[in-house]
C-alpha cells in the first residue's frame, strides 16, 4: 500500500496539479496526457511537476490511488447498506462507484487500464462483497464496471451506459 498523499493547500502548486493532471487524463488518458500540457494548464513548470511527483507516471498513480479510494468507500458503504454480500450488495457497490465516477468528472481515469502494476482495488473490494463460490467474478466484474465508464468517456450518455451495466448484473431477468 502507497504512503496516503498530504493533503496539498488549495491553490498550492501540487495542488494545481493535480487538478490540472486530472483534467487532462480525464481528456486524453495516461498515454495520451502531457507534461507540458498538464505544468501549463497548472500556472508551472514541468520541473515543478517533477518536483512534486517524480514524473508523468507519478502524478497519475496518485491520482488514480485517491480516485479509486474514494471508489471503493463508496463501494463498501453502499453494500453494507444491504446486508454486505450477495448480488443486491454488488449491484449497489458497483452501481454507486458508477454514478460517483460519473459526477467526478473521471470516467476516462478509471476505466482505463493502470500503466503500473498495482492491484486492482475494484476487483479486490467486489470480492469482498461476492459471495465465496463466485469470488472468481469480481475481476469480470470490475471490467465491465470499466467498460460502463470507458462508454461515457467515449461519449456514450450516461444513463445508456448505467443502464447497460444494470443489465449485465441482472442476469437472472436479462432478456
Amino acid at each position: 500500500m502507497r504512503d496516503p498523499m498530504p493533503i496539498p493547500i488549495p491553490g498550492s502548486a501540487r495542488a494545481r496539479l493535480l487538478s490540472a493532471g486530472i483534467e487532462q487524463f480525464q481528456l486524453h488518458g495516461f498515454e495520451g496526457a502531457n507534461v507540458v500540457e498538464i505544468a501549463g494548464a497548472a500556472g508551472v513548470t514541468t520541473g515543478s511537476l517533477y518536483h512534486h511527483f517524480k514524473s508523468k507516471l507519478g502524478l497519475y498513480v496518485v491520482i488514480r490511488d485517491e480516485l479509486e479510494k474514494r471508489m471503493t468507500e463508496r463501494m463498501e458503504g453502499a453494500a453494507a447498506a444491504l446486508g454486505g454480500s450477495g448480488r443486491p450488495a454488488v449491484n449497489a457497490a458497483l452501481e454507486v462507484a458508477f454514478d460517483a465516477s460519473v459526477r467526478f468528472g473521471v470516467t476516462r481515469i478509471l476505466a482505463e487500464p493502470r500503466p503500473d502494476v498495482a492491484p486492482d482495488p475494484i476487483a479486490a473490494t467486489l470480492g469482498l462483497v461476492l459471495p465465496r463460490s463466485a469470488r472468481s467474478a469480481a475481476t469480470m466484474l470490475a471490467a465491465a464496471w470499466r467498460g460502463a465508464l470507458r462508454a461515457v468517456a467515449d461519449g456514450v450518455p450516461p444513463a445508456t451506459a448505467r443502464r447497460g451495466l444494470r443489465w449485465l448484473l441482472d442476469l437472472d431477468s436479462a432478456a
